[in-house]
């Protein structure tokens, strides 16, 4: 791990200390959010059964193809809202939310708001 980077080091420590208290079961899966320096991923797992019940990510052609995209913000939102319906669709209204090490603010909170917009509860 000495390889890795400082603020990787750092995001994978939180991550560690988030998750030790996180789990998403059948009735309150989580929904785990992956930003990188271009895409953010959205996934929401049942960790009872090891399952992704659910995704989205800013590389969809659903995402891709949106007309509301302006910016890594606005994808962020949509991500979020794509993720909620595919959930609600099966069955899902309550959440955990695992910010995966990352700072609550940008577009990790933007996620999360698109996903409280669509009708989720966290």
């Amino acid at each position: 791990m000495s390889s890795l980077s400082i603020k990787l080091q750092a995001r994978l420590k939180r991550k560690k200390r988030i998750r030790k208290k996180l789990v998403g079961t059948r009735q309150r899966p989580r929904l785990c959010v992956f930003r990188s320096a271009k895409h953010i991923y959205a996934q929401v797992i049942d960790d009872s059964e090891g399952r992704t019940l659910a995704a989205a990510s800013s590389l969809e052609k659903a995402v891709t193809a949106s007309p509301d995209i302006k910016n890594k913000m606005t994808t962020a939102k949509l991500v979020g809202k794509l993720t909620a319906e595919r959930v609600i669709k099966k069955g899902v209204k309550k959440i955990v939310f695992d910010r995966n090490g990352f700072l609550y603010h940008g577009r990790v909170k933007a996620v999360s708001d698109g996903a409280r917009e669509t009708g989720l509860e966290f």
